[in-house]
């Protein structure tokens, strides 16, 4: 029982992580002509890094538990430069930078991260079949004995 559970808990780490992917990504497509931030200048596309996450058996020794978000960083790529004279940030020859957020691309990300979200849904839902499965052989088991 416990190799279910583990496939269970590995299963709700990659949910947990698309989860927070998708929402970094509405992030980027909620800020994509975002011209002014806090920090100064445009906004700057933000990407998730996702990272193994290790448990540590009762012998000391390490196994795979999942997947677990290690940071997020900023695209490093330029701004796009549009020529727009009359906009409030405009530089002093008429050009306006735009958040490095390709709107195309954040919608294909997000379609990834779906999908990784429901093939972890899917392990999940097939894990609890197996486990209602078992139960039934079980108790099947136990009431063919008693007979």
């Amino acid at each position: 029982m416990d190799g279910l559970f583990k496939v269970l808990d590995i299963a709700a780490s990659g949910m947990t992580a698309e989860r927070f992917r998708l929402d970094v990504i509405s992030q980027n497509l909620a800020n994509s002509d975002t011209t002014r931030t806090e920090e100064g200048g445009p906004y700057r596309r933000k990407t998730v890094i996702f990272q193994e996450a290790l448990n540590e058996s009762a012998n000391g020794s390490k196994n795979f538990g999942g997947v677990k978000v290690s940071s997020i960083v900023e695209d490093p790529s330029p701004f796009r430069l549009v020529y727009d004279p009359n906009h409030p940030d405009a530089d002093a020859e008429g050009y306006v930078s735009y958040p490095n957020v390709n709107v195309l691309r954040e919608m294909v990300d997000m379609m990834s991260a779906q999908r990784a979200y429901e093939m972890n849904a899917a392990v999940v839902n097939s894990a609890k079949s197996m486990y209602n499965s078992a139960l039934g052989i079980g108790r099947y088991t136990h009431f063919r004995n008693r007979s």
